[in-house]
């Protein structure tokens, strides 16, 4: 039986981070508004994460920085007192997270089974969501969308981007080229591509028609990446890390003809626009973690590396397992990207 038989009142989904993940909440988010268009939605999200999502339509974004810590923790407390949700969607397993939980007051606080809750988010729900069999973190996050009572649908997105947002990404190739969008930079630098194959990728795509452009963060380590990639090219690409916005980046990646990105949030960002991901996958399972709509353009070897690391075939090792070393990446050939260049 679904929890909710018809449409809640107010739901209050708490999904701080990562910009991944906030783009695959945003698709379950939106199903639920379709069909329960009356319920209001509360969403506490990150910093970050809010210049991203904070004019959803009809969704209430609270922003917790997770520098405030447990002051932070108190404001939001004191925010929302006097309200109790019909439900609150405990969608974070960090145990910061799950302390958040404890002054939000809801009818049902509902987060992941036991199976899959980690760091001890099972003690902080009253319901748990049954799923165990999704791969997919997209398709996990649905689960709570469908445990509430929401008919099975497919994945949809609207993140609102403004008309300079637009100008700023149609500006970007003024020549009208295609464009061809490498984010480079993963959350960690072992995840990360060889700099000379980006470098080789990047100088490919501009003989075969393309602009060129590289995205990313402010972060130091992703602007000193993308200038050793411009430093070993022998063409021109265009250097927007630590350039854009959020919603500018998201704009630029909507404009894309093809983006190519490691795991990281730019892939799912291009996702949420409709736009074609190249994946460079090592580390981390692409069915879990790969870019949703572009599973057919992914370029994995993960598979290999975690089934030596762990000594055991893939189907027996558990969700989310990860391999690690800084020589994963290496085995992805610059031929296997050139193939799917070539059939974008």
């Amino acid at each position: 039986m679904p929890l909710f038989t018809s449409a809640p009142k107010s739901i209050c989904l708490l999904r701080l981070s990562a910009i991944g993940d906030v783009c695959h909440a945003v698709a379950m988010v939106q199903a639920i508004q379709k069909q329960w268009p009356t319920t209001k939605i509360t969403w506490i999200m990150g910093k970050i994460e809010a210049q991203l999502l904070n004019d959803l339509p009809n969704v209430e974004v609270i922003v917790f920085d997770k520098k405030t810590g447990y002051q932070g923790m108190k404001a939001i407390w004191k925010q929302l007192s006097g309200r109790k949700f019909d439900a609150l969607l405990h969608m974070q397993l960090a145990l910061r997270a799950s302390a958040l939980t404890i002054g939000i007051k809801a009818k049902y606080k509902v987060g992941f089974n036991r199976k899959r809750a980690k760091e001890g988010q099972w003690l902080f729900t009253n319901k748990k969501v049954p799923d165990t069999a999704s791969q997919h973190v997209l398709d996990s996050f649905f689960e709570f969308a469908y445990y509430l009572g929401i008919e099975k649908t497919t994945p949809t997105w609207h993140i609102p981007l403004s008309e300079s947002d637009i100008n700023f990404a149609q500006s970007i190739s003024p020549s009208g080229k295609p464009l061809f969008v490498i984010s480079p930079a993963a959350s960690k630098d072992e995840r990360n591509w060889l700099t000379e194959r980006y470098a080789a990728i990047a100088d490919y795509a501009i003989e075969k028609g393309f602009e060129v452009a590289l995205c990313g963060s402010p972060a130091p380590r992703e602007i000193t990446l993308g200038e050793n990639i411009q430093k070993l090219m022998q063409q021109s690409a265009i250097n927007l890390i630590g350039k854009t916005t959020l919603k500018q980046l998201t704009a630029t990646l909507k404009q894309a003809q093809v983006v190519l990105a490691p795991d990281s949030g730019p892939a799912h960002i291009a996702t949420t626009q409709g736009t074609p991901v190249i994946g460079l996958y090592g580390h981390s399972n692409p069915l879990r973690t790969g870019p949703y709509l572009s599973q057919d353009n992914v370029v994995s070897v993960y598979e290999k590396h975690v089934e030596l690391q762990h000594k055991k075939p893939l189907n027996e090792l558990s969700w989310s397992t990860r391999v690690k070393g800084s020589y994963v990446m290496q085995d992805i050939n610059i031929e296997d990207i050139i193939k799917k260049i070539n059939n974008a």
